[in-house]
């Protein structure tokens, strides 16, 4: 008896490591489904509640993560901002990355909060059009001060439509 005691626990913990998926699985998996699976993968792991997360929690990290690359490409505008008042192109950005901090990051949060996962998507998915649009207004300038924030804030954005997309 005691054998078959050992035997089942034993078959308990295969089927429990083999079946159900650990914090790591769940964030490569999750990551693997999503348009840059790097960028999710060292967002993810780089914030310590990401280990206990369901597939809930990682789009909230990760709108935590667009809402921390939009607000320091909204600084780095209000910065060049100071330097040229009158830059039609930095006032446009502005006012994307404003929209972006103010409305649709809050929506995304209540979305989820909510359970209306299409909100929350289309506020990620919006958050990607402010940051390709503020880098398409530099389409006729010489420089390009904001590409790099742009493409990252579009590129994690991206992948939190992504994540949220994905849930059951």
């Amino acid at each position: 008896m005691k054998n078959l005691m050992c035997l089942a626990a034993v078959l308990i913990f295969f089927i429990q490591t083999a079946i159900l998926p650990t914090e790591a699985n769940i964030i490569a998996q999750t990551c693997s489904k999503t348009p840059n699976p790097p960028v999710c993968l060292s967002s993810l792991k780089s914030h310590p509640r990401s280990a206990q997360a369901d597939i809930y929690g990682l789009a909230v990290i990760m709108i935590d993560v667009v809402k921390a690359k939009s607000t320091t490409t909204l600084n780095q505008i209000n910065q060049l901002l100071k330097q040229s008042p009158g830059d039609k192109a930095l006032r446009d950005c502005a006012d994307n990355y404003k929209g972006v901090v103010e409305i649709d990051i809050p929506e995304a949060y209540q979305a989820i909060k909510a359970g209306r996962a299409m909100f929350a998507l289309q506020s990620m998915n919006d958050a990607v059009i402010e940051a390709n649009e503020c880098e398409r207004n530099f389409a006729r300038s010489k420089s390009h001060p904001l590409t790099k924030l742009n493409k990252d804030a579009a590129d994690v954005a991206s992948v939190a439509a992504a994540i949220i997309d994905a849930f059951p």
